[in-house]
């Protein structure tokens, strides 16, 4: 029987974002009662215009004029306690750090973007997160909800005193 190289050798497949959900998360739950939360997190590249004079392909001029920038939507997907939490916490606009693996279609074990045509007509080409681990981060100014702290002198939940950092 052959074997792939890739089916015997330990491989590391992590991937990390900071940004912010572009619209409120949706929960369902599988046949078999398990949450599943998915939303859209969008990232921005920046590229000063004075290093690159020329618009890059796919790329916009930025606010202000100064730089070239690209947003990326990443879909991404939270199971069970993590997708109950992301779920509670979350709304449009707020910040988040995502931690985990890639999806997409494929075959043959081969990991390919997902593809479909959008209402313009234009290709497009997604990969989809599978949430390992969803850091809740700042608050997004104007952003509709998510766990704001309860008065505005309050530190937010995550906060933690320079004195209580052991090192």
């Amino acid at each position: 029987m052959c074997r792939s190289s890739w089916e015997t050798v330990p491989v590391l497949h992590k991937v990390i974002i900071i940004g912010n959900l572009i619209r409120d998360p949706e929960m369902r739950f599988t046949p078999g009662g398990t949450a599943v939360t998915n939303f859209t997190v969008a990232t921005t590249n920046k590229i000063a215009k004075s290093r690159t004079p020329e618009c890059p392909d796919g790329w916009k001029e930025g606010y202000g004029g100064s730089t070239w920038e690209q947003t990326i939507f990443w879909g991404v997907t939270a199971w069970k306690g993590l997708a109950e939490s992301v779920n509670e916490h979350l709304a449009k606009g707020r910040q988040v750090y995502i931690e985990g693996t890639m999806s997409g279609a494929g075959d043959s074990g081969r990991l390919a973007p997902r593809i479909w045509t959008g209402n313009d007509g234009t290709a497009h080409a997604s990969f989809e997160i599978t949430a390992r681990e969803v850091k809740f981060l700042g608050h997004r100014e104007g952003g509709g909800g998510g766990d704001a702290p309860e008065s505005p002198d309050a530190p937010p939940p995550d906060f933690v005193e320079d004195n209580e950092i052991p090192f």
